[in-house]
């Protein structure tokens, strides 16, 4: 039986390709491509360098907690909470280096050990965007290193259970962030052995 991952020949052909706008952390093209069957069409694509998202996971007597950031969205017009990610804008980039330095900039947060459970893609119907999963436990406090479009994030650190109730009541909206605690979930229930029902 043929692997998940295996590949056939791609069924869309691209024909020309124009970079239509950049700005530092973007670029958008349009793409003329032909269908298997033959017909034409237009494809538009975004282009944004790898990020990471980072899992801050505290383990204490009490419970688990996870440190969220919490800020306004533009784009949507409204604030929620997600875990911290982001990116440096260039393609060259360590992994591991960019999720110790998101999480740093972002929450003070200096970490211990970071524990990389699998790369996703962002939203791949429309963007071309890779993002590095890290898990990061052994947290100390440090000093947060804010960029401008960041300076109303907030930080909070939040129980596990609260953090998954958030995922169904709205606070938590950010699909990245859902999907990095589900691949999360995944990666410990393997880890611990645990065997759910098929």
């Amino acid at each position: 039986m043929p692997s998940i991952k295996d590949v056939q020949s791609p069924p869309i052909k691209t024909i020309s390709s124009r970079e239509v706008y950049r700005n530092p952390w973007t670029r958008v093209r349009e793409d003329v491509i032909e269908r298997e069957n033959g017909t034409r069409g237009i494809y538009g694509v975004m282009d944004k360098d790898p990020a990471c998202i980072v899992i801050p996971l505290e383990q204490t007597p009490e419970g688990d907690f996870l440190w969220l950031v919490r800020q306004y969205r533009y784009t949507v017009g409204d604030t929620f909470f997600e875990l911290p990610q982001g990116g440096w804008e260039t393609a060259d980039v360590d992994p591991e280096e960019l999720a110790r330095g998101e999480l740093r900039e972002e929450t003070g947060l200096l970490v211990d050990r970071m524990t990389h459970l699998t790369d996703l893609w962002i939203a791949y119907g429309a963007m071309r965007q890779i993002h590095h999963v890290y898990l990061a436990e052994g947290l100390t406090h440090g000093e947060t290193e804010r960029d401008p479009e960041e300076q109303d994030m907030t930080v909070h650190r939040v129980p596990v259970s609260e953090f998954e109730a958030m995922l169904l009541d709205g606070r938590v909206m950010d699909n990245c962030t859902a999907s990095a605690w589900g691949v999360y979930r995944v990666w410990r229930d393997r880890r611990d052995g645990v065997v759910r029902g098929s």
